[in-house]
């Protein structure tokens, strides 16, 4: 039942049912937006996609989501790095140069091989829900589960990094304002320490002469997101439909992550099986517009753990605003004009916060690293997650590439499934 009387619950954590007033969701999120934006839109510059479609397409799938899912996950929908390789790969099929006349023609089959991939993930859920959810976390125990997070944080650490040493004075403005605001401030404007770590980040900008705001002038007030229809080719989808098979492997470890992070179980409810489906759903939408595929957003799970905002409607409303910035050149261009340091200083606390999800889910299932067997799972998780190490099996013109944290987590269910289990281990004489 709501929460009419208090803007939050006794313990300082925004759920779905405490009551805010409309004008402060909103804000709560714009500051959605602002964290999802430039890895949203640095996969269709990456890979020849339209931007605004992309914004699109994040909006409507995070929507579609929200709806498979009955409302209950607080995620939100971005493009997914994961295929950015298979893109490019079929986007050069024929010999087409990358950002060529012919390469963007290419670019439909590709979509046509993300539709695909979008039924590929609703396959697999249903036989998540017929073979039952409990068969499917037995290969993620604590053990396995908590360095997987770390995984998903620390992989995005170099990104935070690299993003920062464009100007580390300017970064460490930024980081020392989020952490200022998110400790020492009071009521609502304590759960808004990324919002306003950017204001702070981009008036020093302004001062610093680092703001080109003739990209603002140049925008188009209104412009129709430039959408193509997808084309479908046997090529295409068997270099692309199989790299569903690894972003399966990672969505799992998002959810996780999220449930690890508000503290619910979303794997039981609304079930593993609809948040698959509503990612599958979202991903072939995509596909038929001219949109990057999309996944479930670590950098917003990173301001969940951050400010302690969990309610998923505050995901929707990032959702609509992504839709209308789709259609306002002057809104996206605005955002485009944040210097990439500023988000970089930020970055740093949001991402380091997944990793210590990762590190809370360890302490609180009590997971013994006295034991051999745990360390040995722990260590190869983490150094195959974050060393760069990648298997790659080829396909036709086009390869299946498991890396990061996707074989991070196979070789984890591996060596957890067979490793005996402490009681069963030799002790050293």
């Amino acid at each position: 039942m709501a929460n009419q009387n208090n803007t939050m619950s006794n313990d300082g954590i925004i759920r779905k049912g405490d009551y805010l007033p409309m004008g402060k969701k909103t804000v709560l999120g714009i500051q959605h937006v602002f964290t999802m934006f430039g890895a949203t839109v640095l996969v269709p510059l990456l890979t020849g996609l339209d931007v605004s479609v992309a914004l699109f397409g994040a909006g409507v799938g995070t929507l579609i989501f929200h709806l498979t899912t009955q409302g209950k996950v607080p995620a939100f929908l971005g493009s997914s790095f994961a295929f950015i390789p298979v893109i490019i790969t079929v986007g050069m099929m024929g010999g087409a140069a990358e950002g060529s006349p012919e390469y963007i023609a290419n670019l439909q089959y590709a979509q046509g091989g993300l539709v695909i991939a979008g039924i590929v993930y609703v396959v697999l859920s249903l036989i998540i829900k017929l073979i039952g959810l409990e068969a499917i976390l037995s290969l993620f125990p604590p053990i396995v589960t908590g360095p997987i997070i770390m995984v998903i944080g620390l992989n995005l650490a170099p990104t935070a990094v690299d993003m920062a040493s464009g100007h580390w004075p300017l970064a460490i403005i930024c980081l020392l304002a989020v952490t200022v605001i998110n400790i020492y401030f009071k009521g609502f404007f304590k759960v808004l320490p990324v919002l306003g770590g950017l204001v702070v980040g981009y008036l020093v900008s302004i001062a610093l002469q680092m703001v080109d705001f003739n990209v603002i002038k140049e925008a188009k007030w209104v412009a129709v997101p430039a959408f193509t229809m997808a084309k479908f080719n046997v090529q295409a989808i068997s270099i692309i439909a199989p790299a569903a098979i690894v972003t399966v492997v990672e969505h799992i470890g998002d959810v996780l992550a999220i449930s690890a992070t508000v503290e619910e179980d979303f794997t039981k409810d609304p079930g593993l099986h609809r948040t698959l489906l509503g990612d599958g759903i979202a991903t072939s939408v995509a596909g038929l517009i001219g949109a990057p595929a999309n996944t479930t957003y670590s950098e917003n799970t990173g301001v969940l753990a951050l400010t302690k905002v969990w309610d998923p409607s505050i995901m929707r409303i990032a959702a609509a605003f992504a839709i209308v910035i789709a259609f306002i050149g002057k809104l996206g261009a605005i955002i485009s004009t944040i210097p990439t340091p500023v988000v970089g200083g930020i970055s740093i606390i949001l991402f380091g916060m997944i990793a210590a999800v990762g590190v809370r889910t360890v302490v609180e299932n009590q997971v013994d690293f006295k034991e051999s067997r745990n360390l040995i799972i722990a260590a190869v998780i983490l150094v195959l997650g974050i060393g760069g190490a990648m298997f790659e099996i080829p396909i036709g013109e086009g390869s299946l590439q498991f890396a990061g944290m996707a074989l991070a987590a196979i070789f984890g269910i591996i060596l957890n499934k067979i490793l005996p289990p402490a009681k069963k281990e030799e002790k050293a004489e």
